[in-house]
């Protein structure tokens, strides 16, 4: 090694040594001759300093140096002197007066700041990547990112799992989302998938005989992209066989401790809190939950059965819900505050809000109370523990649209009253999500996660008859309010997988000619198994305090899926065209 030492890691202990930095030019300063530079490599800063009474030949090179060159230089560790220390760096307390300087590359002037004080726009920084990359934040990302994927691998390991590669060239099964196709170059007019995920090769395995499989998989989906959703993304993704939820579960939940205490630090309690999905949206309004605050919903419905108030009685006579969301301490809202909130409902499909203030006397009070009886206001006051100064907002329409409606106003006051810290980590498991779901058109059935998903026990007798009943042995991990993993344990026997299939109005010989690998694999003994995927991407920014996947992924992509450094997705030429035997019938756009 050429340098003796990095940037980072000098502290007084090296006092009088002689070492060997490389790294960039962060930033001069020319104090009266005197030149200082904060050499700055991916652990941290040096201060070197040239003085021309020290070392004239380093001092007049020093004279020319710009910001970004790359610098090596030789000197002396010494203490800085005295109302000249940096507390905020851990090279703070010294500096390298230099000896010898070597330029080893010049650096035109940067097109960006590598400064995160002075962040430059989305489109510069994705075009310039590498030199955004430079920035200590940037880079104390990519360390979190790495130190969390290697603390899932060995923590993984040690629950005697493999790590075992499943292809990226397969071929396209119906469901999922919208996936990538690659033409075959060798089979003219044929063309492989990229993989949305390793789902049904994981199923595989265990049909393989490997009981517990992982991988640190890349993942391709053609989807409109957003802040948390990138066309090729990364999940920790894992099979078990031979074990139930609570096995998987209790697996996530060691890894996640691992990860968190070795990427930053942060002692995660285990066990999570476990809730079905219909108490997180009764409670919450929102199946991925976020605990940090209360602020819960609570449904009023029956309280209400044989109210005179028409809007509340429409709703509850179709076999609708009216929920409440008691704001704590918010009657002193403005009536501009109490629109904000109603525009947020309007914008989640519910019509509005309505809505009562409570009084120092405990009363309810608002332009709606007239319609109510004296009985149904308390009713309504104690079900919503109603103190004075509290607020209570009302939806009313079919439960999961109310629910989620006003599950949003929650996270909309838990923000603007500031209830929660974003460095507060609260994880839960939602279970026992909906098997099924109706088609738009309200006329069948769906699967509401895949068509693979074991039904609960309990649930089997509804298979027929009622569907909306069934519920799944589906789990997702939640953190802060933010999905970060989800998955189920799967069907491995024949007769349950035909009772579900035909449900969603889907025979076993149709299914398997969609899916005839996996379910020919089935046929030869499948053991129980499941699995779980969770979104290295989301875990890691959340872990920076982020909610944007762009800030922990090294080379993303901009809204629009192109990277603006390399110049993809690129056209297609007549090369490219010839050598795969296609032809273009598309119009260009000038």
């Amino acid at each position: 090694m050429k340098r003796s030492h990095n940037c980072g890691e000098l502290t007084k202990k090296e006092n009088g040594k002689t070492v060997t930095l490389d790294g960039w030019s962060h930033s001069r300063r020319d104090h009266g001759g005197v030149i200082f530079i904060d050499l700055r490599d991916r652990y941290g800063l040096t201060q070197v300093v040239f003085d021309p009474k020290h070392q004239e030949k380093s001092h007049k090179a020093a004279e020319h140096i710009s910001r970004e060159d790359v610098l090596r230089v030789k000197g002396k560790v010494r203490p800085r002197k005295e109302g000249m220390v940096n507390p905020n760096l851990p090279t703070g307390e010294i500096e390298v007066i230099v000896d010898e300087l070597e330029i080893l590359n010049k650096s035109e002037t940067p097109p960006i700041e590598i400064d995160d004080r002075k962040l430059a726009s989305e489109e510069l920084r994705m075009k310039y990547r590498y030199l955004d990359l430079r920035r200590p934040a940037m880079i104390k990302n990519l360390v979190v990112r790495h130190n969390a994927a290697q603390a899932a691998r060995k923590y993984l390991s040690s629950q005697n799992f493999l790590e075992i590669e499943t292809p990226l060239l397969v071929r396209t099964t119906p469901g999922g989302a919208r996936v990538y196709k690659v033409p075959a170059r060798v089979s003219p007019g044929k063309f492989y998938s990229l993989p949305e995920s390793p789902q049904l090769y994981k199923q595989i395995l265990m049909v393989s005989g490997v009981d517990r499989y992982f991988q640190l998989a890349r993942c391709l989906r053609d989807e409109d992209l957003r802040a948390d959703r990138q066309p090729e993304f990364t999940q920790i993704d894992m099979e078990m066989s031979f074990i139930d939820e609570e096995d998987i579960q209790a697996v996530v939940e060691g890894m996640l401790k691992v990860m968190f205490k070795e990427a930053i630090g942060v002692e995660v309690k285990t066990p999570f809190l476990r809730i079905t999905y219909e108490e997180a949206m009764s409670k919450y309004g929102s199946d991925k939950p976020d605990i940090r605050f209360g602020l819960e919903l609570c449904n009023v419905t029956s309280e209400l059965k044989g109210t005179k108030f028409a809007v509340f009685k429409s709703v509850v006579d179709k076999g609708g819900s009216v929920l409440c969301l008691n704001a704590k301490g918010c009657a002193k809202f403005s009536r501009n505050e109490i629109d904000e909130l109603i525009n947020v409902a309007k914008t989640y499909k519910l019509s509005g809000l309505a809505w009562a203030k409570v009084t120092n006397e405990g009363k309810l009070e608002s332009s709606i109370t007239k319609y109510f009886t004296e009985a149904e206001l308390s009713k309504l006051a104690k079900a919503a523990q109603a103190k004075p100064n509290d607020m209570l907002l009302f939806a009313a329409e079919e439960f999961e649209t109310a629910a989620n409606a006003l599950g949003f106003v929650r996270l909309h006051l838990g923000k603007k009253l500031n209830l929660f810290k974003d460095n507060d980590y609260k994880f839960l498991w939602v279970t026992e999500f909906p098997l099924f779901e109706k088609t738009e058109d309200g006329n069948s059935w769906q699967a509401k996660h895949h068509i693979f998903t074991m039904p609960r026990p309990e649930s089997m007798a509804f298979l027929e008859k009622n569907p909306e009943k069934v519920k799944g042995k589906l789990y997702d991990v939640v953190l802060n309010g933010i999905e970060i993993g989800g998955g189920s344990i799967r069907i491995h026997r024949k007769d349950i997988q035909e009772r579900v299939l035909n449900v969603i109005g889907i025979n076993y010989e149709d299914a398997t000619k969609k899916f005839d690998f996996l379910l020919e694999a089935f046929r030869y003994g499948a053991p129980p198994h499941g699995g779980i995927a969770l979104g290295l991407d989301r875990v890691v920014a959340l872990m920076c305090g982020n909610n944007d996947i762009r800030e922990v992924i090294a080379f993303p992509k901009t809204k629009a899926g192109e990277c603006l450094m390399d110049g993809s997705p690129q056209d297609w030429t007549n090369d490219f065209l010839k050598e795969l035997k296609l032809k273009l019938d598309i119009v260009q756009k000038k």
